[in-house]
Formats: C-alpha cells, sequence, structure tokens
C-alpha cells in the first residue's frame, strides 16, 4: 500500500476535498453535455426523433457498461489514481471532440440549416460520444472507491458521511449544468447567425472537465493509494471455475459435504482468495433484485415527463415546462442529503434503532413503491380532465360550420346540429406532445393564403382547405396571413388567445362585411388544468428513497469489498442501473392495462414484492470487516512462517509473544 502523508481538515482527510470537487465539475460536464445531446442530433445533425433517440440511449447504456472495464483495469493493472487520470483524459478529449464536431463557418450550412460536410460532423460526433462513455464509465467505479480508500480503520462514520457529500457533489453538478448548458446553447455564437451556439454548449462541459483534471491531479501528493495486486480477476475466474469443476467430478456421497460451495477449490487456491470471493459473491447475490429499484427511478425522464404533459405548467407566479420537472429530483437531493445525515440518522440512533445500511435500502425501495402509488393517484386524477379520443378502429369526424346558419348533420343513429362558430370537436386524436399548444388555420377564402406564426414560415393553405397543426410552447403567439387579395387599409397581423398547456385550436379565416380577414377561434381541445404541483409528492417521496438507497447502496458496495476488489464491487452497483432500461421496457411492453395508472400500480407493485424477497435476503446477510479479515490472514502466515523458520517454535516464547 502507497501511502502519503495524511492531512485533516474538520477530522476528514484534506484529500478527499480534491475528489469531491472532481466529481462534482466531472458530473457538471457529463450532464451539461447530455442536456442538449437530443437537441444537437434533431436540429444539428438532422437526424428524426427515431434515429436521435436510439443512438442517445446507446450512449447512456454504454456509459453504465463500461464501469466492469474501469474497475478491471483499477483493481488488477494501473490502480485507481493512474486509471482515473488515465480516463479522465480520454473523457476531456471526447468532450474537446464534440464540441470540435459543431462548429462551421457561416457557408457550411443548407438551406434546412444542416451542415454540408454531415458526414464529417457526425464521424466526430461519434468518436467523441465513444471516448466519453469510455472515460465517464471508466472513471465512475473508481472514483467513489478512491475516496473510500482515504479513510483510516475507525473512520468509519466519516467515510459515510464522505459517500453522502459525494451524492450531493453528483446531483448539484448535475442541477446546475442542466440549468446552464441549455442557456448557453441559445446564445449568439457569431460563428454561424441563425445556429444555436452547440460549441459553446458542448464547450463548456469540455473545460470543466479539464478543471475536473487538473484538480484531481493537484491532490495527488495527499492521497493514500492502494495498489493493484495483479490480474485480480482472472483469479477469481480461474478460482470459481475450478470450484465448480471440482464439485461436479465429487458428485458421489462418499465425499463430505463442504460449508460452502467455493470450499470446493480450497485443493489449488489459497485461503485469502476464496475468503475475498466469498465476500463478493454475497454481495453480488444481494444485487440481484437491485435493478427494480432503478427501473422505476429511471422513469422520472420518460414516464413521469409524459404525465407532466397532460398538465398545467403554471405555479402560482412561475410556469413550469414538463421537462424541467426533473430539476425537482436534483433540487430535493440538495436539501435532503445534508437533513438526512445531520438529522434524520442520528434521531433514529438516539432511539435506540439499528438501522443498518440494509434496513435502509428496505425503506428506500418501499418510498420508491409509494412513490408510484402517489403517481397512480395523480394519473386518476389527470384522466378525469382528459377528453376521449378514438381508440382502435373508432374514428373522429370534426365539422366547423363557417356560414351564417345553423346546419344539420346526419351520422348513422345520430344527429347532430351544427351552429355558427360551434364545432363539433375533436380534431386531433391525442393531447399535443410535451406540453405543447396545436393551431392550425383553416382558409373559409377563395384564394390561397400563406401563414406565418411568430415570423416563422409553415404553409401556404389553399381555399377551403386546412393547414397541418404546429405546434408551440405556451404564452401568446402572432400570426400573419399573407395573401394578394388582402386589401391595402386591412389588418393582416392577428394574435393567438394566451396558449397554456396541452391545448389544440382551429383559427377560421373569413372576411368581415368591409372585405377584410377575421380570424375565428374554435377549441379543439381544452387545455391542461391538473397543476404539475401535484407531482412534488411523488418527487419527494422518490427523492427520499433515492437518497436512502443510492447513498448507503455505494458505501455498503465499499465497505463489504475486499480491498482488491473495491472498484468491482462499485461497478456492479453501477450495473444494476444499466439492467434497469430492461426491465422498463419488458414490463411496459408486456403489461396488460391500458390504463396508466394501472401501470403505475402495477410497477409498484412490482417493487414491493420485490422489496420483501430483499428484506429477506438481507436478513441473512452477516456483515463483515474485510481489513479484520485481511489482517487475521496477514497474522495467521507471519505466525505460520515464524514456526517454519525457528528451530523450535513451540520453545520460542519471545516470537510467541510477538504475535
Amino acid at each position: 500500500m502507497g501511502m502519503s502523508v495524511q492531512q485533516n481538515c474538520f477530522g476528514y482527510p484534506l484529500s478527499i476535498f480534491f475528489i469531491v470537487i472532481n466529481e462534482f465539475c466531472e458530473r457538471f460536464s457529463y450532464y451539461g453535455m447530455r442536456a442538449i445531446l437530443i437537441l444537437y442530433f434533431q436540429r444539428f445533425l438532422g437526424w428524426n426523433d427515431n434515429v436521435g433517440t436510439a443512438i442517445y440511449h446507446t450512449f447512456v447504456a454504454l456509459c453504465y457498461m463500461t464501469p466492469v472495464l474501469g474497475a478491471l483495469i483499477a483493481d488488477s493493472w494501473l490502480g485507481k489514481f493512474k486509471t482515473i487520470v488515465s480516463l479522465s483524459i480520454v473523457y476531456t478529449i471526447g468532450q474537446v471532440v464534440i464540441a470540435v464536431s459543431s462548429i462551421n463557418d457561416l457557408t457550411d450550412f443548407n438551406h434546412d440549416g444542416i451542415p454540408d460536410n454531415i458526414s464529417v460532423h457526425v464521424a466526430l460526433s461519434m468518436v467523441g460520444l465513444a471516448l466519453i462513455a469510455l472515460g465517464t464509465g471508466g472513471i465512475k467505479p473508481c472514483v467513489s472507491a478512491f475516496g473510500g480508500d482515504q479513510f483510516e480503520e475507525g473512520q468509519e462514520k466519516q467515510r459515510n458521511r464522505f459517500f453522502s457529500i459525494f451524492y450531493l457533489a453528483i446531483n448539484a453538478g448535475s442541477l446546475l449544468s442542466t440549468i446552464i448548458t441549455p442557456m448557453l446553447r441559445v446564445q449568439v455564437c457569431g460563428i454561424h447567425s441563425k445556429q444555436s451556439c452547440y460549441p459553446l454548449a458542448f464547450g463548456v462541459p469540455a473545460a470543466l472537465m479539464a478543471v475536473s483534471l487538473i484538480v484531481f491531479v493537484i491532490g495527488s501528493g495527499m492521497y493514500k493509494n492502494v495498489q493493484p495486486q495483479g490480474n485480480v480477476m482472472a483469479e477469481v475466474a480461474s478460482c470459481v471455475g475450478f470450484a465448480i469443476k471440482n464439485r461436479i467430478r465429487h458428485r458421489s456421497k462418499r465425499f463430505p459435504k463442504r460449508e460452502h460451495w467455493l470450499d470446493w477449490a480450497t485443493e489449488k487456491y489459497d485461503e485469502r482468495l476464496i475468503s475475498q470471493i466469498k465476500m463478493v459473491t454475497r454481495v453480488m447475490f444481494l444485487y440481484i433484485p437491485l435493478p427494480m429499484f432503478w427501473a422505476l427511478f429511471d422513469q422520472q425522464g420518460s414516464r413521469w415527463t409524459l404525465q407532466a404533459t397532460t398538465m398545467s405548467g403554471k405555479i402560482g407566479i412561475m410556469e413550469i415546462q414538463p421537462d424541467q420537472m426533473q430539476t425537482v429530483n436534483a433540487i430535493l437531493i440538495v436539501i435532503l442529503v445534508p437533513i438526512m445525515d445531520a438529522v434524520v440518522y442520528p434521531l433514529i440512533a438516539k432511539c435506540g434503532f439499528n438501522f443498518t445500511s440494509l434496513k435502509r435500502m428496505v425503506v428506500g425501495m418501499l418510498l420508491a413503491s409509494m412513490a408510484f402509488v402517489a403517481a397512480a393517484i395523480v394519473q386518476v386524477e389527470i384522466e378525469k380532465t382528459l377528453p376521449i379520443f378514438p381508440k382502435g378502429n373508432e374514428f373522429q369526424i370534426k365539422v366547423l360550420n363557417i356560414g351564417n346558419d345553423s346546419m344539420t348533420i346526419s351520422f348513422p343513429g345520430t344527429t347532430v346540429t351544427v351552429n355558427q362558430t360551434s364545432p363539433v370537436k375533436d380534431g386531433l386524436n391525442q393531447k399535443p406532445e410535451k406540453g405543447q399548444n396545436g393551431i392550425r388555420f383553416v382558409n373559409a377564402l377563395a384564394e390561397s393564403f400563406n401563414v406565418t406564426v411568430d415570423e416563422q414560415l409553415y404553409e401556404n393553405v389553399t381555399s377551403h382547405n386546412a393547414s397541418e397543426y404546429h405546434f408551440f410552447s405556451s404564452g401568446e403567439k402572432s400570426f400573419t396571413i399573407n395573401s394578394s387579395e388582402i386589401l391595402q387599409h386591412c389588418e393582416n397581423e392577428f394574435k393567438t388567445s394566451y396558449l397554456e398547456f396541452g391545448s389544440a385550436y382551429t383559427y377560421v379565416i373569413t372576411r368581415k362585411d368591409n372585405s377584410c380577414l377575421t380570424p375565428t377561434i374554435f377549441e379543439d381541445i381544452a387545455p391542461n388544468t391538473v397543476s404539475m404541483a401535484l407531482q412534488i409528492p411523488q418527487y419527494f417521496l422518490l427523492t427520499c428513497g433515492e437518497v436512502v438507497f443510492s447513498v448507503t447502496g455505494l458505501e455498503f458496495s465499499y465497505s463489504q469489498a475486499p480491498s482488491n476488489m473495491k472498484s468491482v464491487l462499485q461497478a456492479g452497483w453501477l450495473l444494476t442501473v444499466a439492467l434497469a432500461t430492461s426491465i422498463v421496457l419488458i414490463v411496459a411492453g408486456a403489461g396488460p392495462f391500458s390504463e396508466q395508472w394501472a401501470e403505475y400500480v402495477l410497477f409498484a407493485a412490482l417493487l414491493l414484492v420485490v422489496c420483501i424477497i430483499f428484506a429477506i435476503m438481507a436478513r441473512f446477510y452477516t456483515y463483515v470487516n474485510p481489513a479484520e479479515i485481511d489482517a487475521q490472514f496477514d497474522t495467521d502466515e507471519k505466525k505460520k512462517y515464524l514456526e517454519q523458520s525457528s528451530p523450535h517454535p513451540k520453545l520460542d516464547p519471545v516470537l510467541q509473544t510477538q504475535m
């Protein structure tokens, strides 16, 4: 074990402050880049939604698979410090490459706003993302484990608090970056006046990653480094394989049973390695149910965001967009982590309750399950306000009466009277996505006209025809009708009514008695009425669950791992996050419920069942202190060495007392 002089600050090794700052900058870099990535794919590279979404999720999946590779390099070859530095350099290069991929000059765009030399930009983007995935995933298990290495025996309380501070840094970085980076994207670059400023939006995260690397290297003189112990994973795989083969070879009853299946490897491998593998396999076994928690947690960015699109974002004087609700999670973490650490856990301890790591994780699962019950209750309230859309082989007909008299429309089995300016609803078969508002124009004139909304030309609408729906965020919009038949003394610029969230309108353009144009508004779909504020309880429950579950899981994975396998167990913990995506896809795809609230209840029930299973598994888990076990083996090995080197080991009292 390589050691530097340990300097302390407030009872903590000074080195961990460099590690925490490093993590904050790295998370700012990662989440800042990721916040604008899908828009970069769609609006800069010109990819459609399906291609952009597929590449985006592939990239995120790679970021959670590469931790295994980083852990193997750290524990078996370079050690944590060198692995973090090496892969951070790769990471920084990747961020710089993707920033460079978004740079263009004024003549580099076609009429659609897409770069002419698109293949170069795509190639650079893919190289950059591959390097980032390797870098961020590779260092992820190493940084947290390296932070844990800085603490001495007897500093368990400080180490536990470090993991809370570490998790706080992660979320503080992600919160600030997801607010700041989109603001940078909409700045004017000067590189291309009509293009969003992607070089700046990607460049700042690249700069923060360079800062992260520099800060980490500055603290190098203070770090306690645990040296790698050779190709540990190859030894583990070989030992496990031998134990299984040896057990199968001796299936007959005349061979006595052994206490643990790994004990069948004792003929070839030393007891220390076998004991270390037992520790790892016991923890890995506990990991089996954990992806179910992350399967629910990850739905903040999918199902819960979609739920928010059917709600109103007006909360008091504020107006929140559906995708901004995810920041509630990061804000609550910044608030809750210190409260849990300084108030809740000490109070529980004073009450005499032994709130162990695994008990905390069980509570975290229960809270996440309750969060989805809350989401189901909110969904029921939302569905009361939704219009009835056609199902299966049904369809809708919309009739607009733009004449001066009422008219009667007959359908099989029913007759409907349509008054002047009174439509038969609805014009859309679903609520507008992302909480936007749909507007279309009906031309009741004898001539064609062009529609311009907020200075953007949308389409030409021919006589007695309707345009497609176009979608806009909340607010008042201006639209202009341009036609060769418009009289000079007439206004052709109009304003929409204030658009809220999730509404749809038809604007019928007719002529008044003085031959000037006039728009008549029909409401196709009413705006959302259920406030997004009702999502706050479910976010609060889920975030409480995350703080109790995730921070504890990081600490538990570290504390129960042998010194030479700590990064590997951290990587195994992160792998449970990657496996969660497949669970969401399977449950959502195979779920028999057509109602969204029922799917929420299904997820809540599944996690509750998994929680019970995990609680039973945790009940039989025995906590270990890997350092004590290693020390015991060191003592035993020293004793054996002394016995072998002494001519009369049993008569050597001086050597015996040195034990």
